[in-house]
């Protein structure tokens, strides 16, 4: 470099220094909110209250949510309550979630770091493991996009599903398979399993509602006995895609892929089209301690089936509306989140500097 193409640029640094120091001088103090919980929602449907409700709504006109703060870098306003209670929706799919919890994770009017974080939305539902509103608490969100995928209609004879790992040459039958391909480190997120179990322990036997609508739903996948069972809590692992995948060999694909990344604890129950982007954003914030990893919990909730039942098929299942237009899910993540929520919020004196399953 030259001197003169130096000395340029070292004073463009200096002038922009200088703006940028003008800047911040100009900008008022804020104070700082210490948030205790915040619920991450994923959708709504038109407005935040008032109508057919999403999963933000539910949360919105059951609590006492009266401070809305603007959020111009996420789709939806931000709601605290008085007690140090967050909720938010991040617009639907891994690039919202992705951009909204790290527009949030950097907004400096919050002090997110002791906070407890609860992603409470839908999903699809593994009908080999789960119910239609049933709610599941992840130990692990395995991603489903970082693939190599081929047409369908040119699967070798041999492959189950015409999907294998990044960088691999055929499906992958154990982790050790993997390993030798070429991959991210966004594929697989290990939450704190035991704040999972305590989360599961304080909700197991709530009291999910069933409905009518439910019932002749699940009513068609009768070779399926946990399908057929009314709405019940569980433990289960998570699929985050923005593909709507569906189908048998994709449900099988799912299962085999929550094993082949996570682990063989790892179990498939639930599909949702957010969770790794939020995880994404939140173990990034957390490398500068704004948010605390092992306080991160997902909760589930099933709105529709992964598949099809055995006597009709995928093409009808995938757009087969929702029973009940998926409210029972809805309701569920908040009446299952929110007992949680509130263990959390009534015991702050103690969960603020130790984790639930160490104070018992």
């Amino acid at each position: 470099m030259s001197f003169l193409k130096h000395a340029k640029s070292t004073i463009f640094v200096l002038l922009s220094m200088h703006a940028m120091n003008s800047m911040a001088a100009d900008v008022p103090s804020t104070e700082v909110t210490q948030i205790k919980a915040v619920v991450v929602t994923m959708f709504e449907v038109g407005e935040p209250t008032g109508d057919k409700a999403g999963e933000l709504q539910l949360w919105l006109e059951r609590g006492d949510f009266k401070n809305q703060h603007a959020f111009p870098l996420g789709e939806y306003d931000i709601y605290t309550n008085d007690d140090g209670l967050m909720v938010m929706c991040t617009g639907g799919g891994i690039p919202n979630a992705t951009a909204s919890i790290m527009a949030l994770g950097l907004d400096p009017r919050f002090d997110l770091s002791k906070a407890y974080w609860l992603v409470a939305g839908i999903a699809g539902g593994d009908p080999e493991d789960i119910s239609l509103g049933s709610a599941a608490w992840a130990k692990h969100v395995v991603d489903g996009d970082l693939v190599y995928e081929i047409d369908a209609r040119e699967i070798p004879e041999s492959w189950p599903y015409g999907i294998i790992p990044l960088g691999a040459k055929k499906p992958a039958e154990k982790p050790e398979d993997i390993s030798t391909g070429w991959t991210l480190d966004t594929v697989v997120f290990d939450l704190n399993s035991k704040l999972a179990d305590w989360a599961f322990e304080q909700t197991k036997d709530v009291k999910i509602d069933d409905t009518e609508g439910l019932k002749t739903y699940r009513s068609i996948y009768k070779t399926f006995p946990n399908a057929q069972k009314p709405p019940f809590v569980t433990i289960g692992d998570t699929m985050s895609a923005s593909t709507y995948w569906h189908g048998k060999y994709l449900n099988q694909w799912a299962n085999d892929w929550l094993k082949l990344y996570a682990g063989p604890d790892a179990n498939f129950m639930t599909s949702n089209m957010e969770d790794s982007g939020t995880l994404t954003s939140l173990m990034r914030l957390a490398r500068l301690d704004k948010v605390d990893p092992d306080r991160v919990m997902i909760l589930r909730t099933v709105s529709n089936f992964t598949m099809a039942p055995e006597d009709k098929p995928t093409s009808w299942s995938v757009t087969a509306p929702y029973p009940d237009e998926g409210f029972p899910a809805k309701d569920a993540a908040y009446v299952v989140g929110n007992t949680v929520i509130q263990a959390i919020m009534n015991n702050w004196d103690v969960y603020e500097n130790t984790l639930p399953y160490e104070a018992e």
